[in-house]
């Protein structure tokens, strides 16, 4: 009986983690993105739960803020936007992975890896990434992580770059 239900969770459990694989590699590749990333994010934002909703009102598998959705339908020449759409997971991955895409892009020519700054951004908004790099840290990824005063951001970056980096070297999603 035990080995049955160890059994039923690893497919449960293998099921849950790659059942968006195809909507994650697609929305990364449309933003020009590592779906290894992209899927760090997802995993470590809702776990892979389409449905689930944070504390401040973020929604979906890349928890996105209502606002920030608003923002990118009207950059999408959309006049009104539906917050419950967000649970849907292409939607939510689009537009995810277009935050994270704008946020890359933000910080791309002024450090050599811009995936730490992108992702603290991406949790704390730009202008907490902005003080924060404007430490004496400056741009070095190492010190920039260090410098992060907001205890939840430092250990959300440090998951996402360790969980990325176990995607990568699997070769796989």
């Amino acid at each position: 009986m035990l080995a049955l239900l160890a059994s039923a969770w690893f497919i449960y459990d293998y099921w849950r983690d790659h059942r968006f694989d195809e909507e994650i590699a697609r929305a990364a590749q449309q933003h020009g993105l590592s779906p290894f990333l992209v899927k760090a994010v997802v995993w470590r934002e809702s776990r892979f739960d389409p449905f689930a909703r944070g504390r401040k009102g973020e929604i979906g598998l890349m928890q996105v803020m209502p606002a920030t959705a608003a923002e990118w339908a009207r950059l999408h020449g959309q006049n009104s936007f539906d917050p419950q759409a967000l649970l849907l997971p292409p939607v939510g991955l689009n537009i995810g992975c277009w935050c994270l895409r704008r946020a890359l892009d933000r910080w791309s020519g002024s450090t050599p890896d811009p995936v730490p700054f992108a992702l603290a951004e991406y949790n704390a908004g730009r202008s907490n990434a902005l003080r924060w790099a404007s430490s004496p840290a400056g741009h070095d990824p190492q010190q920039f992580c260090a410098s992060i005063t907001y205890p939840g951001t430092r250990q959300y970056v440090r998951t996402i770059e360790e969980r990325y980096q176990r995607y990568k070297e699997r070769g796989r999603l």
